[in-house]
């Protein structure tokens, strides 16, 4: 692996290009843990006992970027991609048969118009209200920062686990 993928946020920046600058360096970080895998290899969950593999945080961020950015701040009601069966069950972990070229573009899909409504917002002050709660774009942007960061640091492990690649 190597970090020619990704783009540095700018060191001196505005706030909404600060951390839209940082919340795409984080995508990229995520794109780059799994770049080079095989299907098998992005499906293993490689830290038992937990059940996370790399497409499923893929899949997870999908859903995470629809969630906040679409329904939240634009107040769509999009369905999830791969919907449970039961309450509170995250399909997007099921990835046994689950088609990483699929997972990838529906990710990037959402990525896209994620980066369209942080663009299109008048501000990051901007006010949603979104499961009984108050929110900023400032907020729901610094928490997918924080998402992504969590589990960018989950993808560290799996892809060391399964081909030994370390790095940032």
């Amino acid at each position: 692996m190597d970090d020619r993928q990704r783009i540095e946020p700018a060191r001196v920046a505005d706030e909404r290009t600060s951390l839209s600058g940082f919340l795409q360096y984080q995508r990229e970080t995520l794109a780059w843990k799994c770049t080079g895998l095989t299907a098998g290899q992005l499906r293993e969950r490689a830290v038992p006992p937990s059940a996370l593999s790399l497409l499923g945080l893929v899949r997870h961020m999908a859903q995470a970027e629809r969630s906040w950015f679409q329904n939240a701040v634009n107040g769509e009601a999009a369905p999830p991609h791969w919907p449970g069966l039961n309450p509170g069950h995250y399909a997007e972990f099921d990835v046994d048969f689950a088609d990483p070229e699929e997972s990838f573009r529906v990710w990037e899909e959402e990525c896209r118009r994620s980066r369209a409504t942080i663009g299109a917002a008048e501000s990051l002050d901007t006010v949603v209200e979104w499961r009984d709660e108050t929110l900023t774009l400032r907020y729901i942007i610094t928490h997918m920062i924080e998402e992504y960061a969590r589990h960018n640091g989950h993808a560290d492990l799996l892809r060391e686990r399964i081909d030994g690649a370390t790095g940032e």
